[in-house]
């Protein structure tokens, strides 16, 4: 079984006190949840063995620092709200593609138009796909009466999840004062516009979706059971009935998995759910909420791009009746995420330097698979300490993140696939056409064989085609360093200076230089 990558769950901390943060009070809940998610993960990567760590942040400006020193190279992306703008959390795949790194789930504009209610019913309409009609009323807006239509109607924030500011009083049959104070009330609590929405149907379904590869599976259907509802209430999933549990709402609106339709209905739901997914550009998994009602029209109500997996959530539910394990639903994220990365840096490498072939091993620009192994056989060689090591995972990820427009430059031998050997170098700064070789390392078992002689060779060649005239490298003076001195030397490198007892006691800091004839 292919071993999954190290990766970094990154989560918005529930309970945060900044006073600014853009919910309501009675969505604590909600934001708790967030913690039975990080379970289910954890617990799908500690099945499979998987390294991962764990980070809290509160707002946006967190995550580049986090970013900029993380080693891993998949973000699982928790993010479900934070301080300031609701869209916020939508910024955090871009982010995340910005420093070289790849985010679990849907991406910034598949997150950025599903958090927005009415834009995302308004793509889906020109697709083609029946969304119930509404109307939106802008913050400190009143309702207009001209575009309201007929009721029934349902009130709710349009930038919200979790059904956080719904509940039984948002539903109205006719237009009545009462309202315009729950539009306020929105407008109040949430600071973002107000859907006014065409109630409809009277069977409510949940359709969740998951990629495994290029593959769309779509789980059984689930419907939620309102039987014991009596007459005259509103058959809906309010914030009551997903979060509190000791509520009328809450015990009452259990699933039916699969749902009680015909299969030509269950068809139909399916075409139009694959259809949302191709029409937003989802991927990964997704859960699709739909209406139905005594005619079987179907509607869509809302698209929940990453939606909640904690395991007494309908997402869960789903996944277990379309017997796919945690272990296996965290494993089939995490490769389509590697898979996105990858065929990322393929792109980039189109544009790159092409490899050259040496026979045995090939010598071409490094990419992301190849980080892991550079940094054991970096470790294995025993010539380094851990803080050095730390400098080597520094200089790496700042070449894998910005490529060849970087200052370092990192170039990979392979063999059979497999990274064995490495060298990283740049333009010093302040100088004109002086270069650092920075890194030089070879796998041990790899030694002597001549592909430290490739590496140096390929970095003088772009070093001289880019204008450099002259190479420089330091190194240690101790007795270990002696066979790399003498590489050096054979390099046509010569000594130019020492610095007593740079590095440490008894170590001094050896300084080589080589003067590059441009060819």
């Amino acid at each position: 079984m292919r071993e999954l990558p190290s990766t970094l769950i990154l989560y918005n901390l529930p309970n945060n006190p900044d006073k600014n943060w853009n919910v309501s009070a009675s969505g604590k809940e909600s934001r708790e949840g967030i913690i039975d998610e990080i379970n289910v993960i954890t617990g799908g990567l500690d099945k499979s063995g998987t390294p991962y760590r764990k980070v809290g942040i509160t707002r946006l400006s967190d995550v580049p620092a986090i970013l900029a020193s993380a080693r891993e190279p998949v973000i699982w992306n928790l993010i479900e709200g934070l301080t300031g703008d609701p869209q916020d959390a939508s910024f955090i795949p871009a982010l995340c593609c910005s420093y070289g790194k790849i985010a679990t789930g849907c991406d910034s504009p598949c997150l950025t138009l599903t958090l927005d209610k009415w834009r995302t019913k308004a793509v889906l309409r020109e697709a083609g796909i029946p969304v119930p009609e509404g109307m939106i009323v802008p913050v400190g807006a009143a309702i207009s009466r001209d575009e309201l239509g007929k009721g029934p109607f349902i009130i709710k924030p349009s930038e919200s999840d979790a059904s956080e500011g719904i509940e039984s009083g948002s539903v109205f049959q006719v237009y009545e004062p009462a309202m315009d104070k729950a539009v306020k009330v929105i407008h109040e609590q949430f600071n973002q516009p107000v859907l006014i929405e065409k109630y409809v149907g009277t069977r409510e379904l949940n359709i969740s979706v998951i990629q495994d590869g290029n593959n769309i599976k779509i789980m059984p259907i689930a419907e939620i059971d309102f039987s014991g509802f009596e007459p005259g209430r509103p058959r809906i999933v309010d914030y009551a009935a997903k979060w509190l549990k000791d509520t009328f709402e809450y015990k009452n609106t259990s699933r039916i998995i699969p749902a009680l339709v015909s299969e030509e209905v269950a068809g139909k739901i399916r075409t139009i759910v694959l259809k949302t997914w191709q029409t937003l550009e989802c991927q990964d998994f997704i859960r699709v909420d739909m209406r139905m009602d005594d005619n079987e029209q179907i509607y869509v109500l809302e698209v929940n791009a990453n939606p909640d997996i904690s395991p007494d959530a309908g997402f869960a539910a789903a996944l277990a009746a379309g017997s796919i394990t945690t272990e296996k639903f965290v494993r089939m994220v995490i490769c389509n995420a590697m898979e996105r990365l990858h065929l990322r840096q393929t792109e980039n490498q189109k544009i790159m330097i092409d490899d050259i072939n040496h026979g045995d091993f090939t010598v071409r620009y490094t990419i992301l698979k190849d980080r892991d192994e550079i940094i054991r056989f970096t470790e294995t060689t025993g010539y380094f300490r851990p803080d050095e090591i730390d400098i080597a995972c520094e200089v790496l990820d700042d070449a894998l993140v910005k490529g060849p427009e970087g200052h370092y430059q990192s170039f990979t031998a392979e063999s059979e696939g497999k990274a064995i050997g490495w060298i990283c170098f740049g333009p010093t700064p302040c100088t004109l056409g002086t270069y650092d070789i920075y890194w030089i390392v070879v796998a041990p078992s790899y030694q002597r064989k001549g592909i430290g002689f490739a590496l140096m060779n390929h970095a003088e060649k772009i070093i001289r085609d880019h204008g450099g005239r002259l190479s420089v490298i330091e190194t240690s003076g101790k007795c270990l360093y002696e066979s790399t001195r003498d590489f050096y030397h054979k390099m046509g490198y010569s000594e130019q200076a020492r610095v007593a007892e740079f590095y440490t006691d008894g170590d001094d800091k050896v300084i080589y230089t080589k003067q590059l004839i441009r060819s």
